[in-house]
This record gives C-alpha cells, structure tokens and sequence, in this order.
C-alpha cells in the first residue's frame, strides 16, 4: 500500500517545478504573476492539505485506511490535479469555459475529499482532539465559495466588483481553506514538530477558536461583497482576536523546546509572515481604492505565497516525508539530515530577501534579491529528493542487517550515515542545524545579491555610476550632495507649478498632491512614475541624482495632450531630448499610461500604431446590431426609463485579433442603445468604476450641462434626468476633457427617439460609426493599451473605422434579411473626427430622415415630387438618421461608409438576402 501511494507527492514536486519555470520566464509569460501565486495555492498547498489532513485525520481518528480508501484518495487527487491544471491554462489564456470546468472539478474533489472526513468522524468513538477533523471539514466547506468567487474574477467585472470578489477570493482561501486547515492541524503538530510535550489547553483553546473565526470570516466577507471596507477590516481584527486565544497553545511547547530543525523553524517563520502578511492585507483593504488594491495585490500576494504559504509546507514536508517512510528512528534521521542541510543560510536568504525585497530598493537589485530567495526555495526539491533517497537505503540496510542475523553493516558512505549511526546506538539525537555560520552566509548572500543589483544600475540608487551618470544619462555628473524636495500640485489639467530648476547633481524629491476634485493624476519622469492620485492623496516621486533635463507629463490618456506637462530643468548638465534619462519614457508600454509617449515615429501605419486586422482571425464577440421596438404605453401618459451605465476600462477587440484597452459603458464595445418615444423620461445613473474621472452627455435631453454632466472620480456616480421633446436619434457621449480621446476610447453610444407614425418594418438595426486610435499592435488581449490620445488630439488618421466598435464585425456575422422585407437602418456618425457616408452597394434608398426630419419618405421629398431615391446618407459627427429599403433579389450587398479609405480601415459589414 505504501509503494501505491508514493506517487501521490509527485504533483507537489510538479507544481513546484512549474513555479520554479515560471519564477525564471515570468516576463515571456502571460499572467505570471497570477499563475507562480496559484501555482503554490491552488497546485501545492491544496494538494498537500489533501493528502495530509486525510492522513491526519485517520490517525487521529483511529480509522485504517484500506486499499478501496487509497484508491479513492488516489482518484479524488487526479481529479484535482486535472482541475487545477484546466484553471492554469484557463485564466492566462482567456477560456472562461475553462476555467469554469476547472473551479468545478477542483471543488467536487474538495467535498468529496470533505464526505469521508464527515463519515469517519461520526463513526469514531469519542477521543480527544476530534475538533482537529472538525477544522477540516469547516475548511473545505470554504474552499468551494472561493473558488467560486476565483471564476468570478475570471469572467472580468469592473473595478468595483473586481476589488470585491478578490478581497472576498483571497480571504476565503487564505483564512478560511487554509487558515483553518493550518490552525487545526498545528494543535498537534507544533509540539510533534518541536519533539515536545503539548500545552494541556491545546484542545480547548481551539475548540473555543473554531466559532470565533468561522464568524470572523463570515464578517470579511460580508463587507467585501457588500463593499463595505471597514467591516470587513473589523471581521479581520476578529480573525486575529480568534488566532490569538488558539496560540497561546503553542508558546508553552516553543518555550520548552525552541525551534533548533528546518521544519520547526520553517513553519514558525511561516506563523510571523501570516501575521505580517494580514496586518499588510488589512491596511490595504481600508486604505486604499479599487485600482490601488488591485495593483498593490501582487506584491500582498508574494508575501502570502513566499513567507507563509512555501514556508509552511515546505516546513512541514521536512518532518513528515521522513516519518511517513516508516522504518524508525534510524531511517527518520538519515532522510532528515538531508532536509535539515544548510537550513540556517536557506531560512536566512528566503526570510531576509523577502523582507529586504519589500524595501524601496532599485529595481536590478529586487531581480538580484529575487534571484537569491527563489534558489533559497527551490534548494528544498532537490534537498527532498537525496533525504528520501537516504531514507530508503537505510531501510534497505536495515532489512540486509536483519537478513545477516542482525550483524551491523558499515554506513559511513551512506548520506545520513552520522544520524542514523547516532541513532542506532539509542544516544538522543537532539540536532542544531540552525548555526550561527549558516545564518550569516545567508545575510552574506542577500547583501551580496543587493550590491550586484545597485552595481548593474547605479544611478536608481542615488549613486555615481563609473564613467557615466546616476540618473542612467551618458554624461558624467558629480552629486552634489543637496537634496532639493520641490511640491507640485495636479488641478486643473496643469502642474502648478509646471516647471522647476536644480543643479546638475542634485537629488530630487518631487511630492506630488492631486487637488482635481473630478479626476486623477500621476507623474512620470523618465522611468519613474507615481500611483494614480485621487483628490488630496500624495505621493513622492524619487528622481535620485539628476544629470539632464526632464520633461515629464500624467500618463492618463489624454491629459499630456490638455497641457499636464512638468519640466525640470537641470543647470551644469546636458539639454535632456525632451524624454529625460535615456529617452526611457518615450519608450512607456505601461497599458495604463494612456496614450502612445513615442510621437509618430513608428512608420507610415495610422495614427502610429503597427496594429493590423488579421483576416483569418475569427472575432470573439460580435455586438448585436437588432433593434426591439420603443416601449408601449396605453397612450394616455409617457413611459419612463431608467437606466444604469457602469464605466468599465475592460480589453475589447476592435478588429479580427486586435485588442484595445476601451472605455465602456457597460462593458460593450458601444454603449447601450436607449430608446423611447416623445415626451418619454429618462433617469440615467452613471457608476463611474473606471481609474479616471467621466461624465456622460446627452445630446437626446435639454438640461443645464454644469451639473449633469460633471466628470465624477472613480467610485462615485450622478443621476442625469432629461425629457426627450424631439424625435430622432440622438448621440450620447463621456464628456471629460480631452472629449476626442474618451469618444474614440468608447465612450459613447445611442438614444433614438421614435418619429410619430413610425412605421413597423420586418428588421429595425443600429449602426454607430467610430473611429480607433491605436497605441501599439494590440495583437494579444495582454497588450491591450488604451487609446492613443496624442494621435487623436493631432488629427491623425485612425487605425480603424468600425461600426459598433468593432472593425468588419458584420462581415463576420452579416444582417440576414429575406427577399422582399422592408429594413431599417439607424445610422449615427459618433466620431469624433470623421464624416460617414452610409451606403448599401446594389441598392437604393426610398426613405431617409436625417437630423429630425424626412428628406424622402416613400420615394416622395419634401416638396411633394414621388419617384426619388437615395444612394447614401451624409452625415458629419454627431449626426444622425435612418434609411429604409427592401432588397429584390438574393445576394450578398455590401454594406459601407462610402468615405472609401475608412471602409477600407473597417467600416464596412454585409447584408445577407435569401428567398
């Protein structure tokens, strides 16, 4: 039975080996981050806490685990693996089916690896420490909410919902699947580990703490859902109160026996980073907004994954490996002398690189320190590897031993021998492997790793690089030793004040304080940039020791273009070239930073960008363009509308494999269109979960724009009420300045108002063209980047012209029709630069209402004359119509913007005609 369940460890070695792949790749991987974070969660610790509170469990229980129980152990971790690794590939690749199928199966192997804990423990006689299993049974009722809440975050929300399921996410993993799995299982492995006696209370003292924190993460997760940060922070401190009273059990133990092994010391190192990692985690919950936690959830997430999660189970593996072997203390202690090999210099490097990594240091010295703690970490596999190795061949030398009548065999060249020689004789082995020696190798190693780091990149350091710079210029400077602290402040779509003069040398400090009320802002200055700022929030921004002058600019899109600009000029030192150190910023692919910091210097493609439309590409989603009728109402009072648009910046393609960061109402590639009838009322609350301030105008309504149409920070929202009085279809748009680039970034959509009389027709669509600034090639949905501001601002020619926001969507999936039905086409030109002229190759126009009224209805204008037609509907932006026809034979017709340089560029789609 043994040899049958020695390959249920294997995905741990897998999973750890893939970490390991993804540590050292991270930057040719999509979603690294969140794959090396899951890679520990999900890949080795779930599939530890499996197979070790099982193991647990029946020991404490006293239930023998017979072949049927392994098999079925066996088939509940194939299905986890199976299911994990579905999630893995799912989220980096974008297959939320994938992921769904994964979340799935990872859980149904949790409650099934739940259902014989509950069995066993209802047949067992009463016996201590049965609230043990009851702590992984709680445990697993948690880990399927979880992962639930994961394949939320999968599908893509927006910023509100997004911060809320990851709190809710992260926490029931962490405190609830985790959490609770390591608090039962350390009320009798801590003293074991420490090879001491347990405090008497133990048993109590997590019986009391199991309903404390069962409620404490209920309270969490309350709050985040409901989006109330400071509950769920109380729900956290509740957590802690429950932690607190469980652990006085494990002091009595440490003080009798202080961690002297890699096991004992690893998990304790692992308890002080949980608390760390908590108090870190609860700080950023209250402190900071949607955007903020979700860019400060990684590094949280490193500190969760390398201080508590590896060390935890790497601690643990340590003890259990060897002992679950068998064979006694001389087989324990020939595999723990591997385990326990240089454990003070590996526990030194992975504690005190981690910490110092959490330190501002210059960015080559955290890849530097980076470096040192993942070989600190991944010392353990092969470490692992010789202890079992070490331990099979005592066995083996143990059973030859029997077979010769007991006579010893010589055991100097096996590794272990020492230990399991000590053992042998029956003298106590009470082992020190955490030296003073071993200690200071480690600190020797992270400051080494430090100096290399600073070495490579002097200048991100304050200092004077050898025959260059420290601000990564090519010019020689000589720090001065003055440090020159400038405050600028954002309002207004400026930096007050926009200029500043040091000396060459100086180190400069500039504390930037956002007091725009309605938007937020940033600073970037060569290669460093601040968070984005709300209103009254600061932010320093270290610019080390200057050599040349920088200009710098807030990377939202499209605020360089309103003037946000800073120049700091540097006297004694070189004319920068308008980038600053190196030209680093013009190179800026930051998707966040907005709009392309490079000018137009990528060739003769529109508005700069090499982004192409593949032709074999096959769209992911195609909006549709159908029409339903204008609500209808007994006729005695008009109807009201309400209506809610929620700001998203989500990744959308706009063409076949080609993908823009967009701004959206309400996640689409074209906002929701409205529709209604005269005198109809419309109340619109506008949710702004963006990461920059929007408003919304509509031109359908006649209201007071100095309210209505504010810009709102994120977070926040308005209510714009308006009366349509007049019939038509009318544009609505995000107002915020620069208006050009929030239009073109997808802000905007449709309100049509129906004529009186309007006539039914057999198929009613929209059609709103736009145009699309891109910034880089978007070929990948990672590579999505906002709208290219400076291309719009300058008149530029677009990279596209898309109906529906999305180039040659409706040649994908044409407008089917059949011979003879009458079809209506509303048609809106939102712009923001270019004309539309609609048109329908192979047929004529018998109707056309443009801008509120008829110019032919029937065949018959204005003036009464019958017998015209229509080929195209102009319209300049913001303008709009519709046209009616019927087609009288079977075919393929062309649907197009007769400007035929942007039907080329994508507007362009195909009407669909069968018998």
């Amino acid at each position: 039975m043994r040899r049958r369940r020695g390959w249920r460890d294997f995905a741990v070695v897998a999973w750890a080996g893939m970490a390991v792949i993804v540590s050292l790749a991270h930057v040719w991987i999509p979603s690294a981050s969140w794959l090396l974070i899951h890679l520990v969660g999900l890949g080795i610790i779930t599939h530890s806490i499996m197979v070790w509170s099982a193991y647990f469990a029946s020991t404490l229980l006293k239930v023998r685990a017979d072949e049927n129980a392994v098999a079925q152990q066996n088939r509940r971790l194939g299905l986890l693996a199976l299911g994990s690794l579905a999630v893995f590939v799912g989220v980096p690749s974008v297959q939320w089916w994938l992921v769904a199928v994964g979340v799935v199966a990872v859980s149904a192997a949790v409650i099934w690896h739940a259902a014989p804990l509950i069995r066993d423990l209802k047949r067992a006689l009463p016996m201590r420490f049965r609230v043990v299993v009851r702590y992984y049974i709680a445990a697993a009722a948690c880990m399927p909410i979880g992962a639930g809440f994961g394949a939320g975050l999968a599908w893509g929300l927006g910023d509100t919902w997004h911060s809320r399921l990851l709190i809710a996410h992260t926490m029931t993993m962490l405190l609830g699947w985790v959490g609770l799995t390591v608090v039962g299982t350390l009320v009798t492995f801590w003293p074991t580990v420490l090879r001491t006696r347990m405090d008497p209370r133990a048993e109590l003292l997590a019986k009391q703490s199991l309903p404390v924190l069962l409620t404490a993460l209920a309270v969490v997760l309350t709050g985040a859902l409901l989006g109330w940060r400071p509950v769920a922070v109380v729900g956290l401190g509740l957590y802690a109160i429950g932690l607190a009273w469980w652990a006085r059990s494990l002091i009595a133990p440490m003080l009798q026996r202080p961690p002297r092994e890699f096991a004992s010391a690893s998990i304790a190192a692992a308890i002080v980073w949980f608390c760390i990692a908590g108090l870190a985690t609860g700080w950023a919950v209250l402190r900071l907004d949607d955007v903020r936690l979700a860019d400060a959830y990684p590094k949280l997430g490193g500190v969760w994954a390398v201080g508590f999660l590896v060390q935890l189970v790497t601690g643990a593996m340590s003890y259990l490996l060897p002992s679950v072997l068998g064979g006694g203390p001389r087989v324990l202690k020939a595999g723990a002398a591997w385990l326990d090999r240089y454990a003070g210099a590996r526990l030194t490097v992975i504690n005190l690189g981690l910490a110092v990594w959490l330190l501002p240091i210059p960015s080559w010295a955290k890849v530097a320190v980076s470096v040192v703690v993942l070989a600190g970490l991944a010392s353990f596999l092969p470490l692992m590897v010789l202890g079992i190795k070490a331990a099979v061949q005592e066995r083996k030398a143990m059973a030859q031993e029997k077979a010769d009548g007991g006579r010893p065999h010589a055991v100097a060249d096996r590794a272990g021998a020492a230990a399991a020689a000590q053992a042998k004789t029956g003298q106590p082995h009470l082992p020190k492997t955490l030296t003073g020696s071993g200690a200071l190798a480690g600190v020797a190693a992270v400051v080494l790793a430090v100096t290399v780091g600073i070495g490579v990149d002097p200048g991100a350091a304050g200092l004077q690089a050898v025959g260059g710079s420290s601000n990564t210029a090519d010019t020689e400077v000589t720090p001065t030793g003055e440090t020159v602290r400038l405050e600028v402040d954002a309002v207004n779509m400026s930096f007050t004040p926009n200029t500043a003069t040091v000396n060459a040398g100086d180190h400069v400090i500039i504390e930037l304080t956002n007091q725009d009320e309605a938007n937020v802002h940033d600073l970037q200055m060569g290669s460093e940039r601040t968070q984005r700022l709300r209103y009254q929030e600061s932010e320093e921004l270290d610019l080390g020791v200057v050599g040349e002058s920088i200009e710098g600019w807030c990377t939202v899109a499209g605020h360089r273009q309103m003037g946000m600009v800073f120049n700091l000029n540097v006297q004694g030192g070189p004319e920068g070239d308008g980038a600053g150190a190196g030209d680093v910023a013009a190179q800026n692919t930051d998707p966040s930073a907005g709009g392309s910091m490079a000018g137009m210097d990528h060739g003769a493609q529109a508005s700069g960008s090499q982004a192409s439309a593949d032709p074999e590409a096959e769209l992911s989603d195609v909006v549709d363009p159908g029409l339903e009728p204008a609500e209808v109402t007994d006729g005695t009072e008009n109807a009201d509308h309400e209506v809610t648009l929620e700001v998203t910046e989500v990744p959308l393609e706009v063409a076949p494999g080609v993908w823009q960061q967009r701004w959206t109402f309400n996640g689409s590639g074209l906002g929701p269109t409205l529709r209604g009838k005269v005198g109809d009322t419309f109340e619109v609350t506008l949710v702004n979960n963006g990461s920059m301030g929007h408003s919304v105008d509509f031109h359908a309504g006649e209201v007071a724009p100095d309210d209505n149409m504010r810009t709102i920070p994120p977070g926040e929202k308005l209510v714009y009420r308006f009366t349509a009085n007049r019939s038509g279809i009318w544009m609505y748009h995000c107002s915020t300045m620069p208006m050009s680039a929030h239009i073109s970034g997808g802000m905007h959509g449709a309100v049509i108002i129906d004529p009186e009389g309007l006539p039914e027709v057999d198929h009613e669509y929209v059609l709103v063209q736009s145009e699309v600034y891109m910034d880089g090639d978007g070929a990948r949905e990672e590579d999505a980047n906002p709208v290219n501001a400076t291309a719009v601002a300058e008149g530029q020619e677009p990279t596209f012209v898309v109906f529906n926001g999305v180039a040659n969507q409706y040649d994908q999936e044409p407008f089917k029709v059949k011979v003879g039905e009458r079809v209506r086409f509303w048609v809106l030109d939102a712009g923001p630069n270019r004309p539309f002229s609609f048109h329908i190759v192979g047929d004529q126009f018998d109707t056309v209402y443009k801008e509120g009224g008829y110019q032919l209805r029937d065949g018959t204008d204005a003036f009464g004359e019958s017998g015209g037609g229509s080929q195209a509907l102009g319209l300049e932006a913001a303008q709009g119509g519709f046209v009616e026809l019927e087609f009288d034979e079977a075919g393929n017709y062309p649907v197009v913007n007769h400007v035929m340089t942007d039907a080329e560029r994508g507007a362009h789609g195909v009407v669909e005609v069968t018998e």
